[in-house]
């Protein structure tokens, strides 16, 4: 399954926050064309969520809430878990959105 260049998909997440109101920040530049991605999503209260991709044994890309795996809500966990995934890995890309609601503005299927 081909797949869009991170550096379009990350510009198209960014711009689809912005445009629903959020704000979306990347604080890690990860590889242009393959580069894996984490977004956090702060909801401006002291909670947040972080989402990974994955793939569904049908080949569909999914997002995984790290909630699952035992990561926040507190954001002071995200952010932990945000540093410990920089320092792995140097060519992700790491997004952070700014949304009170909670959005993740994700365009796949998001796994709570």
């Amino acid at each position: 399954m081909d797949r869009l260049p991170s550096r379009l998909w990350i510009d198209a997440l960014v711009r689809r926050a912005q445009l629903g109101g959020a704000s979306a920040f990347i604080l890690q530049h990860g590889d242009d064309d393959r580069g894996d991605v984490l977004i956090k999503v702060s909801r401006l209260n002291g909670i947040a969520a972080a989402y990974l991709p994955s793939v569904t044994l049908e080949g569909e890309r999914v997002f995984l809430n790290l909630a699952m795996q035992g990561v926040g809500p507190e954001e002071a966990s995200v952010d932990e878990y945000v540093h410990r995934a920089k320092a792995r890995d140097r060519d992700l890309w790491i997004v952070e959105i700014e949304d009170k609601d909670g959005r993740t503005f994700l365009t796949e299927p998001v796994e709570d």
